[in-house]
């Protein structure tokens, strides 16, 4: 079936794979090769190696050496240079590195300020609003005042409410002790009649007594027949 031209071609599969190095990667490497040549670790590393080779290269073997110093150690100076030319751009992509970073930490930095900026702006106005509400709203001294007036108020109504039931309890006892006085008098009027009522019979028991003495004595001391009580006198 023939190719389509509308349609791009896939790319063709080449035996050498691709090695591709992404800015994220090559930028790691270069901080991490220029965060390490800029170590105490690193100077030791290279005098060390610099005096181990002019060592080699004046007191060795003579045919073991590799670098001449009458001709002032050339491969020692080119190794050098090719290390600094290496270098020198790897420190220049992670000073471009940090400057991005520094690029995004003040852009980030310059919108928190403006964030910052706008909240304290929206508290301030939120706080001028509530001033404004809080002038409009009972303070604690008047709220204090309001309480203390409704306390007096409601102890001079308890006061109120004790001298009335101290005068309704004055006034029930009263009239307690007028019945009592009343029964009182109506037991030593009831006591006096009973009294004269008893007197009153015995006056006339004795009145009667008297009588049938005298009448004993007008008859010469005749025995007269008793008489009974309601029944008529015959020596009347």
């Amino acid at each position: 079936m023939a190719d389509r031209i509308d349609q791009p071609k896939e790319p063709r599969r080449s035996l050498i794979p691709r090695i591709s190095f992404g800015e994220d990667a090559a930028g790691t490497i270069s901080e991490s090769v220029a965060r390490f040549l800029g170590t105490p670790r690193f100077i030791f590393y290279l005098t060390l190696f610099c005096i181990v080779w002019i060592a080699w290269n004046s007191w060795g073997p003579s045919d073991l050496r590799f670098d001449s110093a009458s001709n002032g150690f050339t491969a020692l100076t080119l190794m050098l240079s090719l290390q600094a030319s290496y270098a020198a751009p790897l420190i220049l992509l992670a000073q471009n590195r940090q400057t991005d970073r520094d690029r995004v930490q003040a852009e980030q930095d310059r919108q928190r300020a403006e964030r910052n900026l706008a909240d304290t702006e929206y508290l301030a106005r939120e706080m001028a609003a509530l001033r404004i509400a809080l002038n409009e709203v009972a303070t604690r001294d008047f709220v204090r005042g309001e309480l203390r007036n409704l306390m007096e108020e409601l102890e001079e109504q308890r006061e109120l409410e004790q001298r009335e039931s101290a005068q309704r309890d004055s006034a029930r006892r009263e009239l307690e002790q007028r019945e009592s006085a009343q029964r009182d008098s109506a037991q030593r009027d009831s006591a006096r009649q009973d009294s004269a009522r008893q007197e009153s019979a015995q006056r006339a028991s004795a009145r009667e007594l008297e009588q049938r003495e005298a009448v004993q004595r007008g008859n010469g001391g005749r025995d007269l027949p008793a008489v009974a009580d309601g029944a008529p006198d015959p020596t009347a």
